[in-house]
């Protein structure tokens, strides 16, 4: 996939297509919510052209506007409409779609991976706003890296906005998410507003529990009835995926209505939980439904996983892979 593509690709994916603040419905219960709209819509709109209003004031002898923060961080737990709201914010921002920018921690990073560091601040450098989502905070590594792009991109005056999770067991002990997103971007806090969101996760709130998995007989079948479905036995799907580089996940996905698995199970070992963990956000992203036999889904990552350091993606994963299979029922 050439490297033009991956950085034309950054926009808003298929499900938040048509999200705008408007259609965002705040819990009556959970006011920051309100808040954060209202907040978002006041940074989109004076997100316009600056360069205009630059000349305007030279003309008119006017100072500067005093400096804001160039950076929005959404901090808050799963489903609580984090994305929704910083598509929402990507889709009022008044610039062209070429000078905006909208991607996971994961393709952003990437993103770097495929052009380099240099490239990818030249890429980057000319957009109004970057919109990160789901910031990462489990590995140092690539923490560092992104933070020190992003540092580059806000010394070019490209706004930020970005979102990560507050852990299930972490909600209601504060701004936690907050303060390790801060301490982890470093010398960039002081750019960021943070705002806290709180509320219950949608995809879960009042439904059923997640459906119980089918037979590999009833996967095949639906299968084999349903237009642009994908059948594959999980174990080959895990092994196809070591093969397929994250950047291509988005790819692979192109012409797929539809995922049946059969046999899934347990997954043995981080790299490959963490590839299915990239695969289950392309999927959720594109509404793809999946009806799998096997195992639950919130029973393929080990305890051990859930306690380490990349649980804040496989909680992820559950929740989206959960609300796929609902679909697929």
């Amino acid at each position: 996939m050439p490297a033009d593509r991956l950085v034309a690709e950054m926009v808003p994916p298929p499900r938040f297509d048509s999200v705008r603040f408007e259609n965002y419905h705040p819990d009556p219960g959970q006011p920051s919510q309100a808040e954060a709209v209202r907040v978002l819509s006041g940074f989109a709109a004076g997100l316009g052209d600056e360069g205009t209003a630059r000349r305007r004031r030279w003309f008119k002898r006017e100072a500067p506007a005093p400096a804001g923060p160039s950076g929005i961080y959404l901090d808050g737990g799963y489903g609580v409409g984090k994305t929704h709201l910083l598509a929402s914010l990507w889709h009022a921002t008044p610039a062209p779609a070429e000078r905006k920018a909208f991607g996971t921690f994961v393709e952003l990073t990437n993103l770097v991976g495929a052009l380099g560091f240099q490239q990818a601040v030249t890429a980057l450098s000319g957009h109004r706003l970057l919109c990160i989502d789901e910031f990462e905070l489990d590995d140092p590594g690539d923490t560092v890296l992104v933070s020190t792009l992003l540092g580059k991109l806000a010394d070019a005056g490209v706004r930020l906005a970005a979102t990560s999770n507050t852990l299930p067991g972490k909600l209601g002990e504060g701004r936690f998410a907050a303060a390790d997103f801060m301490r982890e971007i470093q010398g960039l806090s002081a750019r960021f507003r943070s705002l806290r969101i709180d509320g219950e996760d949608y995809r879960h709130r009042g439904l059923p529990a997640a459906p119980p998995p089918f037979t590999d007989e009833q996967v095949t079948e639906r299968a084999h009835a349903t237009p642009g479905a994908s059948l594959d036995d999980f174990g080959a799907l895990l092994g196809h995926l070591a093969r397929v580089h994250p950047s291509r996940y988005g790819a692979l996905c192109e012409g797929v209505d539809a995922v049946f698995l059969r046999q899934v199970a347990p997954v043995a070992d981080q790299a490959t939980a963490l590839r299915l963990v990239v695969l289950a956000d392309r999927l959720y992203d594109r509404e793809v439904p999946v009806m799998a036999s096997g195992v639950p889904f919130d029973a393929i990552f080990s305890e051990e996983m859930l306690n380490g350091g990349y649980r804040k993606k496989y909680f992820r994963a559950i929740s989206r892979l959960t609300a796929l299979a609902r679909d697929a029922a």
